[in-house]
C-alpha cells in the first residue's frame, strides 16, 4: 500500500509540475498584426525596429518613431524632416525587444552601423507567409473577424523578392 501511495504521489507532482511549465510556455507575446508591412519577416514580436540609415526608431505598440533633435527624443507619427522622403520598404531594420530602446543609442549606433545602406531584408508585405495576412495594408490583408480579402478584388497579390520568411534580422533578448 505504501508503495502505492509514493508512486501516485510522484506521478502526481510529476503531472502538476508540467502542467504548470505548460501554462507558462503558453504566455508568449505576439503583435505581427500590429507590426507595419515595412517591417521584416521572422518575428512574432516586436518592441521597436532601429532604423540604422536615418539613426532613429520605430515604436511598434504606439506606430511612432522616435529622433533625436538636437539633445531631445522626439516622438512622431512621421520620420524626420530630413528623411521624409526614407524608403522604409527598402532600409534595414533591427529588432530590438528592449524597454525604451532608444536610451542606449549609442551602442546600437556603433553595433549597427554596418548595415547602413543594407537592402537585403525581407519585408512583411512581400511575404507569402499566412501569417502576414492579419497584418492591415498586406496584399492578402484578411480581417481576423471573417477572413474577408482587404480591398475587394480576388486577393491575387505579386509579390517580389519571394518573400519566405528569410530574412536576415536581429533578436536582441
Amino acid at each position: 500500500m505504501k508503495k502505492l501511495f509514493i508512486v501516485s504521489a510522484i506521478l502526481f507532482s510529476a503531472f502538476s509540475y508540467n502542467s504548470v511549465r505548460a501554462q507558462v510556455s503558453l504566455n508568449v507575446n505576439v503583435n505581427i498584426g500590429a507590426q507595419p508591412v515595412w517591417g521584416p519577416v521572422g518575428y512574432d514580436y516586436v518592441e521597436y525596429y532601429y532604423l540604422p540609415d536615418i539613426e532613429a526608431y520605430y515604436y511598434v505598440p504606439t506606430r511612432q518613431f522616435i529622433y533625436l533633435s538636437g539633445p531631445n527624443w522626439v516622438f512622431a507619427y512621421g520620420l524626420p524632416p530630413a528623411y521624409r522622403g526614407y524608403n522604409l520598404y527598402s532600409g534595414y531594420k533591427v529588432v530590438i525587444n528592449r524597454p525604451r530602446a532608444y536610451l542606449y543609442h549609442d551602442s546600437y549606433r556603433i553595433k549597427y552601423k554596418g548595415y547602413k545602406g543594407n537592402r537585403s531584408q525581407a519585408v512583411i508585405r512581400n511575404s507569402n507567409n499566412p501569417k502576414y495576412y492579419v497584418v492591415k495594408g498586406h496584399p492578402k490583408y484578411k480581417s481576423q473577424g471573417g477572413g474577408n480579402k482587404a480591398h475587394g478584388g480576388g486577393g491575387q497579390a505579386k509579390s517580389k523578392g519571394g518573400g519566405k520568411g528569410n530574412g536576415k534580422g536581429h533578436r536582441n533578448r
